[in-house]
């Protein structure tokens, strides 16, 4: 298919790759010229100087960028998206952003007889470069089958949890799990190394049983040895779970832990550490 991919970031970079590869016509736009450049020139495709030009010829239109107003900024504004695209296209925005935004965009462009899904990511730096993307999606079931096998390129699981805006709440039911298993493990860590127990050994003893967890498999040994350059960074983190604390106020949800857990990531960034990644939670209990 001709396809288009708007934001090039350590996600988006890789997600386009995985697409050249399968064979679709790619067209990719990024803020930063240069890093359009250097895709092109690792991966067939053509490079765009607006989203409204990456969009032009393009049947779906991926877009992976930052957060509410980038997503406004690169679909919406006066070079953007829906300035470029045919009606009976689709618009796939795969950032992380808010259900508002998500359903802004679905009624901006059912106005021009495009369609839209927002559909937020799961798995990291590390799923991207692999392909193997859990994807949350909200929007209407035939757009989601007409979409869903170029989505696979890029991903092991994808699931439609409902109308527009369901991706983006199932995405903030994912930050607020994984933040608090971080911090339950960061205390589990800690408490071992307090208690002169062998972590080696009690890890591989409770992996096998009821605490086993992703961070722990994957993470609980970079986290003792200090380690902490292993892709979601505690600033994009922040930058989530303020979205979930948002629209719990909205809807009067009590997250209470996830709202201490937040606080905690705002000491680790007091520490440096707005870039290190997530299970940088323990920093703060081993300073």
């Amino acid at each position: 298919m001709r396809v288009a991919f708007v934001g090039l970031g350590v996600m988006g970079y890789p997600m386009a790759g995985f697409l050249a590869a399968a064979g679709h016509e790619v067209t990719v736009y990024n803020r930063t010229a240069q890093k359009a450049r250097a895709w092109c020139d690792e991966h067939p495709g053509m490079l765009a100087d607006t989203p409204a030009g990456a969009a032009e010829n393009a049947e779906i239109v991926f877009v992976c960028v930052g957060n509410d107003d980038d997503v406004r900024s690169v679909i919406l504004g006066d070079v953007g998206v829906l300035k470029g695209i045919a009606s009976g296209s689709v618009i796939v925005d795969h950032t992380t952003a808010s259900a508002k935004v998500a359903r802004e965009v679905y009624e901006a462009a059912k106005k021009q007889q495009v369609d839209f899904l927002d559909a937020p990511l799961s798995g990291g730096q590390a799923g991207a470069d692999s392909g193997q993307l859990t994807i949350m999606v909200g929007g209407d079931e035939e757009v989601y089958q007409h979409v869903l096998p170029v989505m696979d390129c890029y991903a092991k699981a994808c699931t439609l949890i409902g109308e527009a805006g369901c991706g983006q709440k199932a995405k903030m039911v994912n930050q607020i799990c994984i933040a608090g298993i971080v911090q339950g493990l960061s205390e589990a860590l800690h408490f071992a190394k307090r208690a002169d127990l062998d972590i080696t050994a009690v890890i591989g003893a409770i992996s096998k049983g009821a605490a086993q967890s992703w961070q722990m498999e994957n993470r609980w040994q970079t986290m003792v040895n200090d380690e902490f350059d292993y892709g979601f960074a505690v600033e994009w983190m922040r930058k989530d779970l303020k979205i979930a604390l948002d629209e719990a106020r909205r809807v009067g949800a009590n997250l209470s832990m996830t709202q201490q857990v937040d606080g905690y990531y705002a000491e680790v960034e007091q520490l440096g550490g707005s870039r290190w990644d997530t299970s940088s939670l323990i920093k703060r209990l081993e300073p």
